[in-house]
């Protein structure tokens, strides 16, 4: 399952969460999320004004704040959070689909 993001995709094979980013500057390895070790999501879906988010949340992290809802971020978290997309509208649909197998590995 994977899900096609704004700069980057998230696939999820029942078990492993990859979270593969599009570089910007040095290329970034893939994070590795084990879908047990997951203490909860965030689904923000996007608009057709604003992308949304899908956001991991870990024991040992705090999540990532959003942005101020008027910055061209849009209320979503930073680039540079490891645990978290953006996401356009169009994968509004995968996304929950995704959240959905999360959560349900999870348990």
């Amino acid at each position: 399952m994977e899900v096609q993001g704004v700069l980057g995709t998230i696939s999820f094979d029942g078990e492993w969460i990859t979270i593969t980013k599009t570089p910007i500057g040095p290329k970034p390895a893939p994070t590795r999320l084990r879908a047990a070790d997951i203490t909860g999501t965030r689904y923000k879906p996007g608009s057709k004004l604003f992308h949304g988010y899908v956001q991991f949340l870990l024991p040992d992290s705090r999540p990532a704040a959003e942005k101020a809802p008027m910055s061209l971020a849009g209320g979503r978290p930073p680039y540079t959070d490891p645990y978290s997309l953006s996401i356009p509208r169009k994968s509004n649909d995968a996304a929950a689909k995704l959240i959905a197998a999360v959560e349900q590995a999870r348990s």
